[in-house]
């Protein structure tokens, strides 16, 4: 399967700005049809806590435009949006959209940045999402979510073998990004896709970085500091293959896991 990364240097809190950097860069990367394009963290918006300015349950803007360009390129694509839970706070979301345009998963980021103030206006949600997407099964996570291990191996529980996380992190803890995502696809011998912001939103700069990693925790592309898309080829073939030779997930102690709910 063929994966696209869009690293975009996010307008602030606007909408149809961010909308055309999108197309603007898929029509340079010419994905192939089924090809998984990934985007950002609140990618339309930028890393946003004005729930109620950038929300999108009722305009649906953001999800009309991500719908329309999985129909318009023919492909899937992952991205962040902001929509208002019952409670008034905010969901910080991940949503998939099929090549027909249609919605096929949605996930909320279960752990709210509390050090930035999310936790205030942002609910976290229930525990973590795996669906299959054509021949992987794809678990997708949001920014912090990185940084808690256990999330990642209750997915690989549930047959994950593929990760995105989307995220805007920030240029400060570069090395932590990096590194953490490299971990998470060593450690549950799977792919993992880490998108990330790049330039500057009112309060912090963001280095991007981008970056595709194999099962094996190498780097298959990376996107650097600048607006761009970077791609590879993920071969489930060669993840199986790999998970047979070296199979330590069978030696996982389920019951340290801490359970979560679907």
């Amino acid at each position: 399967m063929n994966v696209i990364c869009c690293q975009l240097d996010t307008a602030w809190e606007d909408k149809s700005a961010n909308h055309d950097k999108v197309r603007r860069l898929l029509d340079s990367a010419r994905p192939t049809k089924g090809s998984l394009v990934v985007l950002s963290e609140m990618f339309a918006t930028g890393f946003s806590m004005n729930v109620a300015g950038i929300s999108d349950s009722e305009t649906r803007e953001t999800q009309n435009f991500l719908a329309r360009t999985a129909a318009d390129y023919c492909v899937y694509v992952l991205g962040g949006v902001v929509t208002t839970d019952p409670s008034g706070r905010g969901r910080n979301e991940c949503v998939v959209w099929s090549p027909e345009g249609m919605e096929i998963a949605r996930y909320c980021k279960m752990q709210p940045f509390t050090l930035g103030g999310e936790a205030q206006h942002y609910v976290a949600g229930a525990g973590p999402l795996v669906f299959p997407l054509q021949e992987f099964n794809l678990a997708p996570f949001i920014c912090y979510d990185l940084r808690f291990p256990e999330i990642f191996r209750s997915a690989v529980l549930k047959g994950a073998n593929l990760y995105t996380v989307i995220a805007s992190w920030p240029v400060y803890r570069e090395h932590h990004w990096m590194t953490l995502l490299k971990a998470r696809a060593i450690e549950n011998q799977a792919y993992v896709v880490g998108v990330n912001r790049c330039g500057k939103d009112p309060l912090h700069p963001h280095s991007g970085r981008s970056l595709i990693v194999d099962p094996r925790g190498e780097v298959m592309a990376d996107a650097g500091n600048g607006e761009c898309t970077i791609s590879a080829e993920l071969d489930l073939q060669a993840l199986i293959s790999y998970r047979e030779q070296f199979p330590f997930l069978k030696d996982i102690r389920a019951e340290y896991v801490r359970p979560t709910a679907d």
